[in-house]
């Protein structure tokens, strides 16, 4: 079965009734967790983005405290878990300051880390490329918010 564009799922979605709506909601996401949090996102937390960005954060704090400190390769497997889920939650705000709000608090996790990332190269990499990231970002963003993440980026 082919999907069908954008567009016309948009026409049909004007001609059925919230009831019928809302019902095609539910059964979306009975499918996938990703729909289920989206629609979590959407009902729940779109409307208190700073809580959104603390919940977070506070996912971000345990996972790290988590992380099976034996071998660089735990470290590296379980931080690209991480990094994949923040991304993810990343997606559903579609904000660009809580975009840069939650890479800065994830660089600076990693690099409070212990033991320390600069003994592993790809450690190192991953934590340059979402600086990089973040400075991007940030660059087209209005002037005073630029300044305050500046400030924030410095400091990593």
């Amino acid at each position: 079965m082919k999907a069908v564009a954008l567009r016309e799922i948009k026409k049909e979605l004007n001609t059925l009734s919230t009831q019928e709506i809302q019902e095609l909601c539910l059964r979306l996401s009975r499918f996938k967790k990703e729909n289920k949090e989206l629609l979590t996102y959407l009902l729940f937390e779109s409307h208190n983005e700073s809580g959104y960005i603390e919940s977070v954060k506070d996912y971000m704090d345990t996972e790290f405290e988590l992380i099976n400190t034996d071998s660089y390769f735990y470290i590296r497997k379980s931080t690209r878990k991480i990094l994949r889920n923040v991304k993810k939650f990343i997606r559903y705000s579609l904000k660009k300051e809580t975009e840069v709000e939650l890479l800065l608090y994830f660089c600076k996790k990693l690099k409070a880390f212990k033991p320390s990332i600069n003994r592993s190269t790809q450690l190192v990499n991953m934590y340059n490329r979402q600086i990089l990231l973040s400075k991007k970002i940030i660059s087209s963003m209005h002037e005073d918010l630029q300044y305050d993440y500046n400030l924030m980026l410095e400091d990593l």
